[in-house]
């Protein structure tokens, strides 16, 4: 979400009723549907790597710069993994890479690299969308330093993949599984990985206001759901920090057509109301899986958290990460007889 994380209670607005409503654009052609992914012990596991069929672009406003942006998302060979390269003449050629290793800022919303000098924002719902439709590789070429808000969900992000289509590779995907639970509290707020037999996340939020209140969810990951679910959540945030965060020079591209507006009544601003009924909480979930795909690998376990925000996320693969002994590499393998799948541990360092 492009608003500042405060993982222990209610978050300020990210926008500005003012400001100019965004244009996006997608070009590409329709491709064929990636391999199915195969299911062992009702995890739906994709063996290979994956990469787009060809390449598609995206153009928008950053929601904090204010400025136009365009993107272009490239096929990649595998072991690749997503990387940005700025192409807009400051710093033309400039590479920097989707891992959590890259983190620079957490308090507005998900920078990789240097904020002072190269580096790319706003890159979490890119990257839920990319751990969510299973996509491995990408090379992404940016003339800017912030990624487009677009609508202020995935959904655009989403419609534009699936319109080129997902490319297998014939090199084999590891996945992070997780072994031993770890947890990691701040204030009243927390988030923790447990050991889980697929892919699940538990996200609950709690925010004074009676236009958000108390909501939870709670599923098991899959591109379906991740389309149907949770793609088109968008961010939100609260009318009364509007002045604030102009002030603070954040929040020049947000519109009401790139958030949902809460305002100074407690009522949606938003002439179409929600998406759906629950849309924070879902939006919250966007968030946690772009922020934890920085892992570099897809994990299989469950991450829970409590009023949690980007900088909770990021300490939380941090504290999973920095601890050898609560995960280990896997890949898929055939058994020689039948078609069952079974996870076999590589034996491979992570680096962070």
């Amino acid at each position: 979400m492009a608003v500042p994380d405060h993982g222990d209670g209610p978050e300020p607005v990210e926008q500005g009723i003012a400001a100019a409503a965004q244009s996006s654009s997608v070009h590409g052609v329709t491709s064929a549907k990636p391999e199915p992914a195969r299911r062992r012990q009702g995890i739906e596991l994709q063996d290979h790597q994956t990469t787009l069929k060809t390449r598609v672009s995206l153009s928008g406003i950053g929601v904090h710069s204010g400025e136009a942006v365009t993107v272009h998302f490239n096929p990649a060979d595998a072991g690749t993994g997503i990387v940005f390269h700025r192409i807009d003449g400051l710093h033309d050629g400039a590479e920097v890479k989707a891992l959590h290793s890259e983190i620079g800022a957490t308090d507005l919303s998900t920078v990789l690299g240097d904020p002072a000098g190269v580096h790319v924002a706003t890159v979490e719902h890119l990257m839920a969308t990319v751990v969510g439709l299973g996509i491995d590789n990408l090379a992404i070429e940016i003339d800017g330093a912030e990624m487009p808000i677009l609508d202020g969900s995935a959904a655009e992000f989403v419609a534009a993949f699936d319109h080129v289509g997902i490319e297998t590779l014939p090199v084999k995907r590891r996945y992070i599984r997780v072994l031993k639970p770890v947890r990691i509290e701040a204030g009243g707020s927390w988030a923790e990985f447990r050991p889980h037999d697929g892919t699940r996340f538990e996200i609950e939020i709690d925010f004074e206001s009676p236009a958000i209140g108390r909501q939870s969810i709670a599923t098991e990951m899959t591109p379906d759901v991740f389309r149907r679910e949770v793609s088109r959540a968008r961010t939100f945030g609260f009318m009364k920090d509007v002045e604030r965060l102009w002030a603070a020079g954040y929040a020049l591209g947000s519109s009401l057509e790139n958030s949902v507006v809460i305002g100074d009544d407690a009522q949606i601003i938003n002439v179409g109301g929600l998406r759906y009924p629950d849309e924070f909480v879902r939006h919250k979930l966007l968030d946690a899986m772009g922020d934890l795909a920085l892992a570099g690998s897809r994990f299989i376990g469950a991450f829970r958290s409590y009023r949690g925000g980007h900088k909770l996320n990021a300490a939380a693969l941090q504290r999973l990460l920095s601890d050898r002994t609560s995960f280990e590499l896997v890949e898929t393998a055939r058994r020689e007889r039948g078609r069952s799948a079974e996870m076999i541990a590589v034996n491979a360092p992570y680096t962070l």
